[in-house]
């Protein structure tokens, strides 16, 4: 939260951010118990009904939030440059979905079906850890990223970018990416610096 808060100057988006995580990785525990413990399309799944282990719902947070947040910088990242050359926080939100919706939707996929294979494994708590990753990225890339998370940046409109003054000067300033410049500038710059000598 406080790297988005730092990033963004917004006060809304890392509160948005997290409570939109919480939502994600609510449901993958949802669909883990509901298969692994009560034994739903264990049919299915080949999975016999028992306990969750106690490590694995730390475990499918920690890989849920690092996957999550990719996705959150690189979807408001895209918003917040819209925003700032067309200043329509409205057209921004969509624009910005418009430019990134598949990327994270190819991204996302691809993590699934990598999730997905370790239903092959025959330990259970490999198969516990794939099945609930799988669906929890599903659900983080699909209804929440491209849903929710648009939905909210719309209704709140300009007070999504809000930020206190007293706040926004001691926040120290970082950009996501370096200026661009040119790897023959420096040389320039030097030789307009230096004195011209003629043939010794």
């Amino acid at each position: 939260m406080a790297l988005l808060l730092v990033e963004f100057r917004s006060v809304f988006i890392p509160f948005k951010a997290a409570a939109m995580n919480l939502l994600s990785v609510g449901a993958a525990y949802g669909v883990v118990v509901a298969v692994f413990q009560w034994g739903w399309f264990d049919d299915v799944f080949g999975t016999a009904p028992g306990p969750i282990e106690s490590f694995a719902p730390m475990m499918l947070f920690a890989v849920l939030f690092g996957l999550s947040m990719d996705y959150e910088v690189f979807l408001l990242s895209r918003v917040r440059e819209e925003f700032r050359r067309t200043d329509d926080a409205g057209a921004s939100v969509a624009n910005g979905v418009a430019a990134t919706a598949r990327v994270i939707t190819a991204a996302a996929s691809v993590m699934v079906v990598v999730f997905l294979s370790f239903l092959l494994n025959d330990q259970r708590v490999v198969n516990l850890f794939g099945f609930g990753l799988a669906v929890a990225i599903a659900i983080d890339a699909t209804l929440v990223r491209l849903v929710l998370v648009p939905a909210a940046m719309a209704l709140a409109d300009r007070r999504a970018w809000w930020i206190p003054q007293w706040l926004d000067r001691r926040l120290p300033r970082i950009a996501l990416e370096p200026p661009t410049q040119d790897p023959f500038q420096d040389e320039v710059d030097a030789l307009d610096g230096a004195p011209l000598r003629g043939p010794t």
